[in-house]
């Protein structure tokens, strides 16, 4: 796809909306406003679309998805409404589960509950027997919370629609059954380890489950609020299969190439290469941006698809914000302690525990190293004391052997997500100095478990916490715009009257991954912000919204 390139003139551009940032929420808020008439151009910092859910090429004849790696959250409607298929999307199911590396020894947890089941027995048939009925819960759950999270949550002291967001959401959780609506209570306080030591009891297992609750989240398994994270995980599905998880052939950018495509089929305009500058704003209303050459773009209608401190405190003046809202924004946690790797492979990786075998098959899904909660105390204890963690805990995942469109023939690509890797380094020091240090410990540790690992690798992309808040806009390199704890969420996201997309200044909308529901590629925060831009259109055009 050829985007408009940046054209440096004085010239005063006129959209009914501007999105800054096309990243996937960007590129689905855009969408949706085009297709209901609107005029919209896109602004985005970088030479590419997609934000962190992109695919570039890395080495030569490899090519990968960059930061975010697999797909499940991605929301049917979004998918469906915008036509994503028809406009090259393709995804493909991911059926191997996990495959969690231990000491000499696998625990494979494939999606058939009966298979993983069998599995855990062999260590536990008490904890097989928990295993299916958290499965269970966790099911009925998320499906109960699907409806919840694809809608706005209630503001604080709002009015009577935010009255009737509030009846609807307790209407879906009241369908729950009393002990599942106590089972969602306790998802939402308690630690991933309280909750995974009440119901299992091998180490293993434990294990496999916690790292969960530790993807993007820098804090201890024992931290309160990280049992949400297993559960922010079970909302999505691929295909019509609820809480499974998919490849985008292609890679993730193949995603945001669909979305790039809709929106300019419905009249969208997109220009990369084009940061924002500054917002305008006007008698407390947002009336358009100032690019980096200089150029104006004026809209009434101002849609920010980028972390909250950036929009609120870097691209305007947090003086015409109000006091509890700019402190609020200024204290914002956004540090998930993710380093991300992609490895160009002459080989498959052969893991020990698997008898050294070149299985493909096997690495259709991931494959983690999290042996225990014990374990995931150390990595974030590590990295709270030095840095980064001594005995990192990573996701492994070979898209290669789902989609050889990324890779030459017979060699393939391996993404690798590793926790933990503090944003800010003791005494002082630059990740730019030590990430390769950093690196060379993440790849040590996988090849203590696949020998060959070093040896296959042609080519790497290193990709430090510093480096995504750098090049992606992920303040803290926080993969999820913000931690998802508890005084983050629903109706607290990004703050308390604020959290179904409006903002403090008239017109300005947030539509990124710092409003509710969150991070991961759901398209929820652009479609939801799109949603408020149009009622406020219904309501009066050009007045504020009541």
């Amino acid at each position: 796809m050829n985007f408009s390139e940046t054209t440096p003139s004085r010239q005063t551009e006129q959209y009914d909306a501007v999105i800054v940032g096309a990243g996937h929420n960007g590129l689905v808020c855009a969408g949706y406003l085009a297709r209901a008439g609107l005029t919209v151009k896109v602004v985005e910092k970088r030479p590419v679309v997609g934000g962190a859910a992109v695919t570039e090429e890395f080495h030569p004849g490899f090519r990968n998805s960059t930061c975010s790696y697999v797909v499940s959250l991605l929301h049917p409607e979004v998918i469906a409404d915008l036509d994503l298929h028809r406009h090259g999307l393709t995804i493909l199911d991911r059926p191997s589960g996990y495959l969690c590396l231990l000491p000499g020894a696998t625990l494979q947890l494939p999606r058939d509950v009966d298979a993983a089941k069998r599995a855990i027995a062999k260590l536990s048939p008490r904890d097989a027997e928990a295993y299916a009925k958290l499965d269970r819960e966790l099911c009925e759950i998320g499906m109960a919370l699907r409806a919840v999270m694809a809608d706005p949550p209630p503001n604080f002291g709002g009015g009577l629609a935010d009255l009737w967001q509030a009846l609807k959401l307790g209407n879906r959780l009241r369908a729950l059954s009393a002990p599942l609506q106590a089972a969602l209570a306790e998802l939402m306080t308690a630690s991933i380890g309280d909750y995974l030591d009440a119901r299992f009891e091998r180490d293993e297992v434990k294990g496999a489950l916690g790292f969960e609750g530790v993807i993007g989240n820098f804090a201890s398994p024992y931290h309160p609020g990280t049992a949400y994270v297993l559960l922010h995980h079970m909302f999505g599905e691929v295909n019509g299969e609820p809480a499974a998880w998919g490849h985008a052939v292609g890679g993730m950018g193949a995603i945001t190439q669909a979305m790039a495509r809709s929106a300019e089929y419905s009249g969208a305009k997109i220009e990369t290469g084009a940061p924002v500058r500054e917002l305008i704003v006007e008698n407390g209303r947002a009336q358009g941006v100032v690019l980096a050459d200089g150029r104006t773009i004026r809209a009434g209608i101002i849609a920010g698809n980028v972390h909250p401190q950036l929009l609120f405190l870097k691209m305007m003046d947090g003086g015409l914000l109000p006091e509890d809202f700019r402190r609020r924004i200024t204290h914002w946690r956004s540090r998930s302690a993710t380093f991300r790797m992609n490895l160009a492979l002459s080989e498959l990786p052969r893991f020990s525990a698997l008898g050294g075998a070149n299985d493909a098959e096997q690495m259709k899904g991931s494959i983690n190293i999290s042996p225990s909660l014990g374990y995931l105390q150390r990595a974030y204890d590590d990295a709270r004391a030095f840095g980064w963690s001594r005995a990192p805990v990573i996701s492994i995942n070979v898209p290669s052997v789902l989609d050889d469109s990324l890779a030459p023939k017979d060699a393939h690509v391996a993404s690798l997500f590793c926790q933990h890797f503090d944003f800010a380094l003791p005494d002082g020091r630059s990740w730019d100095d030590v990430k390769d240090q950093a690196a060379d410990l993440i790849i040590d540790s996988v090849a203590e478990h696949a020998p060959n690992l070093k040896s296959a690798i042609v080519g790497r992309q290193v990709l430090s916490p510093l480096d995504l808040e750098r090049e992606f806009g992920l303040i803290g390199g926080d993969i999820f715009h913000g931690a998802l704890h508890l005084d983050q969420l629903f109706s607290l996201r990004p703050a308390p009257g604020y959290a179904a997309h409006r903002t403090p200044i008239g017109g300005l909308y947030l539509c990124g991954s710092g409003a509710h529901p969150g991070g991961g590629v759901t398209g929820l925060p652009g479609r939801n912000a799109a949603r408020a831009i149009l009622a406020d259109r219904r309501w009066h055009r050009g007045a504020a919204r009541p």
